[in-house]
């Protein structure tokens, strides 16, 4: 049987921010998490990514800086882009929003019905584009 869950990739340096979302969302899309940038941006090498969701306070790279490498070497895949954080620069969230594609910022600690909600219409975003 063919799987035809859209796929989603989870950066973020606590293991057990990427435990929780894997197991609230794992019924519906297929997750690839990772506890580094360099991590996700090998990942895309090889996987097909619907939906990149990224931490933004990260030791050896910030989840702007992420987003902006992603859009860099693969600048229209995927299409959209979610961040969460719990600490951030409105500055450099803003520079996302206009220059890396990011569609949403979700501030920890998160609401889980919340930050279900919004990645069901980040996707549904791209599924009608």
């Amino acid at each position: 049987m063919e799987n035809n869950k859209l796929k989603i990739l989870y950066v973020d340096d606590e293991q057990i921010n990427l435990d929780l979302l894997s197991s609230i969302l794992y019924r519906e899309y297929e997750i690839h998490t990772v506890l580094t940038p360099m991590e996700g941006l090998e990942l895309l090498k090889n996987q097909k990514i619907d939906l990149i969701i990224t931490d933004q306070k990260m030791p050896d790279m910030t989840g702007v800086e992420f987003l902006e490498e992603v859009h860099k070497i693969y600048p229209t895949i995927p299409p959209h882009r979610i961040m969460t954080s719990g600490y951030s620069k409105p500055d450099s969230i803003d520079k996302a929003f206009e220059q890396f594609n990011l569609c949403s910022f979700i501030e920890k600690p998160w609401n889980i019905i919340k930050l279900k909600k919004t990645i069901n219409e980040v996707i549904n975003m791209k599924i009608n584009n």
